[in-house]
């Protein structure tokens, strides 16, 4: 097989964000409406079994990260005996995992152990009252353990912070601030309209440009450093602090021009792109007995008629439909 997957705009494909699962224990407005969604039935899921062989195969072609996604991926039943069974597949380099940080705590001990590259804490807030508006659940204290628990073991941590008009905006400083005392990365992302109830909007107010300003207003010296390697977010320096900040513009799409990554939904479904509306199930073709070299010339594929950018993505789905689904279907 080959060892390297590229798209047809020359883009290197090394990257997958695997949703486990669509289930969350928080109600995120800006991810989910308050009474949920309507979960995908257990049976119609990947088994542990399907993500690993699909796994193992795109490690094959040239996958070498995997980002593990939900909903809350531990909100899923074993999901650590799941985790163990891809860390000792041959090739992968690197396991990451994003997490509300609910349930995440008493594991952190053994995701050092078993050699988690790193986790992304989605934290909007660093007030309890605001937390509580956001998520729609009093589990700020349980995330802030996580946090707490991560820096001790050494486990590198980015937070995901989600600016969002008149809900959080005020909270640009302190999470900032983080920076000062953590050697952690706090990225600012703008609001995307995947929220499970069809809200939509043509303009953005908390935008790239607004929140790089808001920081520059309290940060005079805040400085812009060098992006790693097909980097999502646009990063800074603040002078004196031990972290760094970065902005990413999800709503925008200014980073799609160097994107490296697939993403499969719970269900199986493949994305070539967050804002298209899913190019073939994989799960299905592995339960009618596809073969890898099947598989192959499927990936091969859908990688040759590729959006070029989140844009051009959103105008081919089906029907035009807009966006709307939950982030927690799709994995974000």
């Amino acid at each position: 097989m080959a060892t390297h997957l590229y798209d047809n705009h020359g883009r290197r494909i090394n990257y997958l964000r695997l949703a486990v699962t669509d289930r969350c224990n928080l109600r995120c407005f800006y991810c989910m409406p308050a009474h949920g969604i309507d979960y995908v039935p257990k049976r119609e899921l990947m088994s542990y079994e399907e993500m690993k062989r699909i796994v193992t195969f795109l490690v094959s072609l040239g996958i070498e990260k995997v980002r593990i996604t939900g909903g809350e991926p531990f909100a899923r039943k074993d999901m650590m005996q799941f985790l163990w069974t891809i860390s000792r597949i041959e090739k992968l380099k690197q396991i990451n995992i994003t997490t509300n940080g609910t349930l995440t705590r008493p594991l952190i001990p053994e995701l050092k152990k078993m050699g988690i590259h790193s986790v992304n804490l989605s934290l909007d807030t660093l007030d309890q009252d605001r937390f509580f508006q956001i998520t729609r659940r009093d589990e700020f204290e349980q995330v802030m353990e996580t946090f707490e628990q991560l820096l001790q073991h050494g486990i590198s941590t980015k937070i995901n912070t989600v600016i969002m008009e008149g809900k959080n905006d005020e909270d640009i400083l302190p999470m900032a601030l983080l920076t000062k005392e953590y050697p952690v990365g706090v990225r600012f992302i703008e609001e995307m309209p995947f929220n499970g109830g069809g809200r939509h909007y043509a303009k953005l107010k908390w935008n790239h440009h607004r929140i790089l300003e808001e920081l520059k207003n309290h940060f005079p010296g805040i400085s812009k450093i060098p992006d790693p390697p097909f980097s999502t977010s646009s990063n800074y320096k603040i002078p004196g602090h031990k972290g760094t900040v970065g902005i990413i513009a999800a709503f925008s799409r200014t980073f799609c021009g160097t994107c490296n990554r697939i993403r499969l939904t719970p269900q199986g479904m493949l994305k070539t792109c967050l804002y298209d509306a899913g190019i073939f199930n994989i799960k299905e073709l592995i339960r009618e007995g596809a073969s890898d070299q099947r598989l192959k010339s499927i990936f091969l594929e859908a990688l040759s008629k590729r959006a070029k950018n989140g844009f051009e993505a959103e105008e081919k789905r089906q029907l035009g439909v807009p966006v709307s689904e939950s982030m927690s279907t799709i994995g974000g």
